[in-house]
């Protein structure tokens, strides 16, 4: 609509009425066609982002020398939770694979997807997180698909810090050795020292609320299928925050 109106008054400043009916008429083509450019280049960022998702987690699986049967076994219930059509299905197989063969180059498929998702940050956390479940599947992350999850990491502008606060996202929200455990991992994963004040807490919770928004992160490009993934995490954020209340007894 902005562009509609820019359109009209520009042409009427130049030609009157009928340079207003132009210029409007001019406008509602720019605003076309703009909505055409970015809704090809979100489908460019969606077909990336799932087939890196697959390419890169062959990789990781194999990391420690080994695709295990609970790997696969996850890779497949991902196929369900993301509700793929067949061939989506055979092509994320194929990614799979592809990921897994000697000669794949990870770094190359990385800096892709870097690319194509340039400014999406809370997208690209989302895209380790499902990497660092499918990884520790089997009860534990090896030392070498730790290591390739930060190379990962690294490659998509992230660190090893962001590493660290999902892996103390997904123990938090899982059954830890022990409440102390938790407790720590919870603080971990919020970003926040166990010293914050409770409105640093209240701040660091919120904030990761609203970057890991679902429908935030669709307008951003994040595909509809990984739409259960970000609500996940929205809902391992909320068990992190709700234990450090308890622990705290805060409001």
């Amino acid at each position: 609509m902005l562009l509609i109106i820019i359109g009209g008054l520009i042409g009427a400043l130049v030609g009157g009425f009928s340079g207003l009916v132009i210029g409007a008429g001019l406008g509602y083509l720019a605003r076309w066609i703009l909505q055409r450019v970015l809704r090809g280049g979100l489908e460019l960022v969606q077909q990336q982002y799932l087939h890196s998702t697959f390419a890169v987690m062959g990789a990781l699986c194999k990391a420690d020398g080994v695709v295990t049967r609970d790997e696969i076994k996850t890779a497949e219930t991902l196929f369900e939770r993301l509700h793929l059509s067949e061939e989506q299905r055979a092509s994320a197989r194929e990614a799979f694979e592809r990921g897994k063969a000697e000669d794949f180059d990870l770094d190359a498929e990385v800096s892709r997807l870097a690319r194509v998702c340039r400014g999406r940050r809370a997208m690209l956390q989302t895209f380790l997180q499902v990497q660092l479940t499918a990884i520790a599947a089997d009860g534990a992350v090896h030392p070498a698909e730790h290591d390739m999850l930060v190379r990962v990491a690294r490659g998509l502008g992230l660190s090893e810090a962001d590493v660290a606060r999902l892996e103390s996202l997904l123990r938090a929200s899982s059954d830890a050795p022990s409440r102390e455990q938790k407790l720590e991992d919870a603080y971990a994963a919020l970003g926040v020292s166990s010293s914050a004040s409770d409105s640093e807490i209240k701040r660091a919770y919120r904030r990761l609320m609203s970057q890991n928004h679902p429908d935030k992160l669709a307008g951003k490009g994040l595909p509809e299928n990984m739409r259960e993934v970000a609500e996940e995490k929205t809902r391992e954020i909320a068990t992190a925050y709700e234990l450090i209340k308890e622990e705290r007894g805060m409001t």
